[in-house]
């Protein structure tokens, strides 16, 4: 799987965990140049307390627009050490 934004793949991986129909890449996969830690946190109920990224590509920013969880909680373990993206950024089969 790879993800794209702005014309540029992001991250890239066949190792790509799915939860509620998105894609969890390794962070390893993603590139970090593009990452820009952000201050947003959001709560899902049984994964946890969630914080994101910005991504930076090619001059333009998009806030909040990957999401991790840090500290997963039980029930979500597998996504733990890994970035799903959204807000424009498609998600497609390499």
């Amino acid at each position: 799987m790879k993800a794209v934004w702005n014309g540029e793949v992001i991250a890239q991986s066949p190792d790509t965990v799915v939860v509620e129909g998105n894609h969890y890449f390794p962070l390893a996969s993603v590139r970090e140049d593009v990452l820009r830690p952000s201050d947003t946190h959001s709560i899902c109920p049984w994964k946890g307390t969630a914080s994101y990224y910005t991504l930076e590509v090619g001059g333009q920013q998009n806030p909040d627009a990957a999401w991790y969880y840090p500290e997963p909680k039980d029930a979500a373990a597998q996504i733990r050490g890994r970035v799903a993206f959204w807000k424009g950024v498609k998600v497609e089969a390499d």
